[in-house]
């Protein structure tokens, strides 16, 4: 009998042009929590997808589990099996509640008149919640819940299913310090239970806390399976990316140009009040806080998405009234959202047709129709520029990793010309050679004249980046830091208290930090 739950040995997938995974294997144990990690275009979400039945493994691959071989060629299959996988962009469904989202693809054991038997709809969701020790209204429709709460409702659909093995994909990418506390609560009951969990994260930290062991995935190769004990945070970047990636705090000193944007006493009731700050040419400034401090909203208020209700903008000193989006992208500003997949990016097109999207009207020809081989040629420009993964301008954005899809989020927006590029989590759910691969190209932008303006929650990212960091608190500036004063001391407190660290800390935190090992707001 095997002392695994699962195994997947010889696994290789093959995409017109692209190896995806060549010769990878993955061994789970029973009531282990498995990292999965990787770079984006590791591999790590393909493998996911032959063990979730979305995609065949080319020929060759063996799959067993619990001891005997396994015949998944369709998501039902794993799901019957007591294969559960939680996505990043989680598949509820919103306007149903609570207890019919937990339920939903089992036999409801409707009666003999065929009348659905809700009382027994919601005794299995009330089961599966209390496994979790969590109490919610079982009416409640899940648009109405937290993202936190809505995470927990997918962990109770998997107990429901009587789920064995439970895949989890960047599961606290949205969540606050403390909800993330929570899920660690209850993926260690889980584990308690028998449970076994893969767990993929970018997030260093959050993987040293809950895991047992690691299997590390590089350029869709197998590099290896380790136990927590054998690695520190240096020698997994090395695994992962065959080299030592660190963040370097931002040392400051460049040279500074004229003041290229401003903001005067921003208003809008509910999410921000009395924001005044400016942007000088060849500076990138760090916006950061605590969830619910407002950053989000300022953004999308100067991008004319969420329109202030006082206040005054300024463009090289002129000022300017932006109502919507067009009017912002035509007084040259661009925005970068937090969620790429949703926001960013139309996943079922093509490189070509996201990058040439706001400038379609500039790519016509002298018939007034949009000319292929400009859109060709502009998305060419930018994947070149950009060094875009795989180069291939017909590819659809869907099928690219997260760091791949950003860059093209980036292109998309640089095709515009813009003077002031706001960028929201530039580098959630990246990997760490992707993310310094864009903080450098954050930088160069802001050198060429490009005004910047980054929106994080990571505290290394902030300090990596900004040359100035303006920390937001109940939708007003708590604090405003030059690059040489900040640290990460300073940073939380002005975010947690609205005052700066006391002056003994002062010049603690400086110096390199490790990708992902800092504070995360």
């Amino acid at each position: 009998m095997s002392k695994y739950i699962l195994q997947m040995n010889h696994i290789s997938k093959t995409f017109p042009g692209v190896k995806a995974l060549d010769n990878v294997k993955l061994e789970i144990e029973p009531g282990e929590v498995h990292a999965l990690i990787g770079e984006n275009g590791a591999g790590k979400s393909t493998l996911i997808k032959i063990l979730a039945g979305i995609y065949d493994a080319d020929p060759g691959a063996e799959f067993y589990f619990e001891g005997r071989e396994a015949d998944i060629k369709k998501p039902i299959d794993a799901t019957l099996k007591g294969i559960s996988i939680i996505y990043q962009d989680l598949s509820l469904f919103p306007n149903l509640s609570v207890a019919e989202n937990i339920f939903i693809g089992r036999d409801s054991n409707s009666n003999s008149l065929k009348k659905v038997n809700w009382k027994h709809i919601e005794e299995i969701a009330e089961s599966a919640l209390k496994e979790l020790d969590v109490q919610i209204d079982l009416n409640l429709p899940v648009e109405k819940l937290s993202i936190a709460q809505q995470q927990l409702i997918e962990i109770a659909r998997a107990l429901a299913f009587e789920a064995k093995l439970i895949v989890m994909d960047e599961p606290t990418s949205s969540l606050s310090a403390g909800e993330v506390e929570k899920l660690y609560k209850v993926i260690n009951n889980l584990k308690q239970k028998g449970i076994s969990i893969i767990f993929v994260s970018h997030k260093l930290k959050e993987l040293f806390t809950v895991s047992d062991r690691f299997t590390v995935l590089r350029d869709g190769k197998y590099v290896g399976t380790y136990e927590s004990k054998e690695l520190n945070e240096d020698k997994l970047i090395n695994l992962m990316v065959g080299r030592q990636v660190l963040y370097e705090k931002n040392k400051g000193g460049i040279q500074i140009g004229q003041t290229v944007f401003e903001v005067k006493c921003l208003s809008k009731e509910g999410n921000f009040k009395d924001i005044s700050f400016e942007l000088k040419q060849g500076e990138v400034i760090g916006i950061t806080g605590l969830m619910g401090s407002g950053r989000t909203e300022l953004a999308q208020a100067i991008f004319g998405i969420n329109t202030p209700v006082t206040g005054e903008i300024k463009i090289n000193g002129e000022s300017v009234t932006i109502k919507s989006s067009e009017d912002a992208v035509k007084k040259g500003i661009a925005y970068i959202p937090e969620s790429r997949k949703t926001q960013g990016l139309i996943l079922e097109q093509s490189i070509i047709n996201n990058i040439s999207l706001p400038v379609l009207k500039t790519l016509r020809n002298a018939f007034g129709l949009i000319s292929r081989k400009k859109e060709v040629d502009l998305a060419n420009h930018y994947i070149k520029t950009l060094d875009v993964r795989p180069a291939l301008p017909n590819l659809k954005t869907g099928k690219m990793s997260g760091g791949n899809q950003q860059k093209v989020v980036i292109g998309k927006w640089l095709s515009t010309k813009p003077k002031l590029l706001i960028i929201d989590e530039p580098t959630n759910g990246i990997d760490i050679g992707a993310k310094t691969e864009i903080h450098k190209l954050l930088r160069k932008l802001a050198s060429e004249g490009m005004g910047v303006i980054v929106i994080s929650s990571e505290l290394p990212e902030v300090l990596a980046v900004s040359d100035r960091i303006i920390v937001m608190r109940h939708g007003r500036i708590a604090g405003e830091l030059a690059i040489e004063e900040a640290t990460q001391e300073n940073i939380m407190n002005y975010a947690l208290l609205g005052s700066k660290v006391s002056k003994e800390n002062k010049n603690q935190g400086k110096g390199k930090v490790i990708v992902e090992s800092g504070v995360s707001m």
